[in-house]
């Protein structure tokens, strides 16, 4: 008889990714910018929209980045996104899935269209959510403030259908949990 077999753990490539979210009025203008760094080579994601708010542009900071990966991998992630930060390390998103998408008072989860393409996103990786002051001199965090804040001034910008449908939906409420 032969032993069982074997298998080594995985080694899976270790990111850090950087990202930073803006949007002048809430809403209005947005951008985003994200940096991936992978043994000392850094590449940069920015993209900027017509009207959307801060907190979804600091979700889809994290989502540009996660969704650039093409392998699993054990991700750093930081963010000044308390909103995005908290509910990934307090366990909020895992508890707004289990209710179906909503609340725990069953009210209606904002930005429900990103956190379900964040949870998608996230979940081939091991990732560490890792809160970091905003413009504090953190020098990866400040590129990622610069690239959001060149987005929102692109003369190209995106259309967030899932902001537009939800504002169309709710009325124009602001980005609250």
């Amino acid at each position: 008889m032969f032993p069982p077999a074997v298998h080594p753990p995985v080694c899976l490539k270790e990111v850090t990714i950087y990202t930073d979210g803006a949007a002048k009025g809430n809403p209005g203008r947005g951008g985003f910018g994200t940096l991936l760094v992978y043994r000392g080579q850094e590449k940069e994601i920015s993209a900027g929209f017509e009207r959307t708010t801060n907190n979804r542009m600091e979700l889809l900071a994290a989502i540009a980045g996660l969704e650039t990966l093409n392998a699993a991998c054990r991700v750093a992630l930081h963010s000044d996104s308390r909103y995005l930060v908290d509910a990934m390390n307090k366990g909020w998103l895992k508890g707004w899935k289990s209710r179906g998408w909503a609340r725990a008072n069953q009210q209606h989860l904002k930005n429900r269209d990103l956190w379900q393409r964040l949870d998608a996103a996230a979940a081939p990786h091991r990732i560490e959510w890792r809160w970091v002051r905003g413009h504090a001199g953190h020098a990866e965090n400040e590129r990622c403030d610069q690239l959001a804040d060149a987005a929102t001034r692109s003369p190209r910008l995106e259309v967030d259908s899932g902001f537009l449908e939800e504002e169309a939906r709710n009325g124009a409420q602001g980005d609250l949990i």
